[in-house]
């Protein structure tokens, strides 16, 4: 994949080049400084400087197909790309702590770690519940993480694969057609697409199910019907191709993502000093009265860290993804309260090594999906995603990792 090298020289969230030659090498963020994204607890501490975050940017799929799990891609919405496609998530995993309800596919970011041969291919895969009634509970319980397993609306699972394994291919993918996975997947959910279908509908014995929500669902909204066609035609394979149609209004919309680096884009005003651009002219000295708001603004500890991110954001404003694997690497806060310490995060569930930052998700997805204003619509500031530092290697196929949730002071007072 050496044109991906030389185009990105490090970190990889798309999927595996078609310029590869013979040699599958994955990409990973290269060893860089530490970040100095706005972590308003250290402002006392050496500068340092910035490390090299990747932004995220949604398109449409030039065409169908560029999304299948062995074309390893990074996408948002839609159904999973899942990378081991038998040993999926299952039970209480994949439902919302609070509600019990399956989650919602958001996005899935492929990102291999070069020196890590158990990681040859790896995927990030972020879930959530699609009420905020839920988004507000779970943000209370990220902070109780030390006192037992907290119930999340928001769960994200990385799984990982060596170079030689029973699904993939040892070679890259051709892009021209002709690739294909070695097995084919566990059945999944017929109403979702998203999680196993443990549940078979006691009918057809063809349709199955992650929940009896769903099989009531896609009893409702068609499946009776299509039950009997299937019975009668003897499961022929126009009922089967009936039933394992995706309805489209159970998933988000589906859309590949670019990656760029931030550096690229204009950044006449990078320094978190120029917050205080925003309430006064670039030229002439503010008078007294002003002189005072300014120093009004600059004490409050959540202006100066909005008026940073909102500086951050707007040189590139159709991010929704930022990433930064990098040693010490910071999320952007939108706010300073609410933030997480060092010791809020939690260690690695399965190794007890120590997490690391690792992505973001921005305000900005909610655009792309539709999600409208309504009462109990969606909202956030930030999703940061923190993930085991040595990308553990344990039994389990789908190892779930830590996120945590920043809500504007306007959506915690619901």
């Amino acid at each position: 994949m050496e044109s991906s090298a030389e185009k990105f020289g490090g970190l990889r969230i798309t999927s595996l080049d078609e310029d590869d030659e013979d040699t599958v090498v994955p990409h990973q963020p290269r060893p860089g400084p530490a970040a100095a994204a706005a972590d308003y607890e250290d402002d006392d501490e050496d500068e340092e400087e910035e490390a090299e975050v990747t932004l995220g940017v949604l398109k449409k799929p030039e065409r169908p197909g560029l999304l299948l799990r062995h074309l390893f891609p990074s996408k948002a919405g839609g159904i999973p790309a899942w990378l081991d496609p038998v040993n999926l998530p299952s039970g209480k995993s994949s439902c919302c702590g609070f509600c019990g309800e399956p989650l919602q596919f958001v996005l899935q970011i492929y990102a291999p770690i070069e020196d890590n041969t158990a990681a040859f291919h790896r995927t990030l895969f972020m879930f959530m519940c699609p009420s905020m009634a839920c988004l507000l509970r779970d943000q209370h319980e990220q902070w109780r993480h030390k006192h037992g397993s907290p119930c999340r609306s928001v769960k994200v699972f990385r799984c990982q694969l060596p170079r030689t394994n029973a699904f993939y291919s040892t070679e890259p993918p051709k892009h021209d057609g002709s690739d294909k996975p070695l097995c084919p997947g566990a059945p999944v959910c017929h109403w979702c697409g998203t999680w196993k279908g443990d549940k078979i509908c006691s009918s057809c014995k063809k349709a199955r199910y992650c929940s009896e929500k769903h099989q009531a669902l896609h009893w409702r909204t068609g499946h009776k019907n299509d039950c009997l066609q299937i019975i009668s035609s003897d499961a022929k394979s126009s009922g089967l191709s009936a039933i394992g149609k995706v309805p489209a209004s159970t998933s988000w919309p589906e859309f590949e993502i670019e990656i760029d680096y931030e550096a690229t884009f204009d950044s006449d005003s990078c320094d978190e000093n120029n917050s205080k651009s925003l309430v006064m002219q670039r030229h002439g000295k503010p008078d007294a009265m002003m002189q005072s708001w300014m120093d009004q603004f600059e004490a409050d500890a959540d202006n100066k860290c909005w008026a940073y991110f909102q500086d951050r954001v707007s040189r590139a404003p159709e991010q929704v993804l930022r990433y930064c694997r990098e040693p010490n690497a910071k999320p952007l806060w939108a706010l300073s309260a609410g933030c997480p310490s060092n010791a809020d995060i939690p260690s690695c569930s399965y190794c007890k090594g120590p997490l690391c930052y690792e992505f973001q998700i921005m305000p900005q997805l909610l655009y792309y999906f539709g999600v409208g204003n309504q009462p109990d619509s969606l909202d956030w500031a930030t999703i940061a995603v923190y993930t085991c530092q040595g990308s553990c290697d344990q039994s389990v196929s789908y190892k779930e990792e830590f996120a945590w949730v920043q809500l504007y002071p306007t959506t915690t007072r619901r």
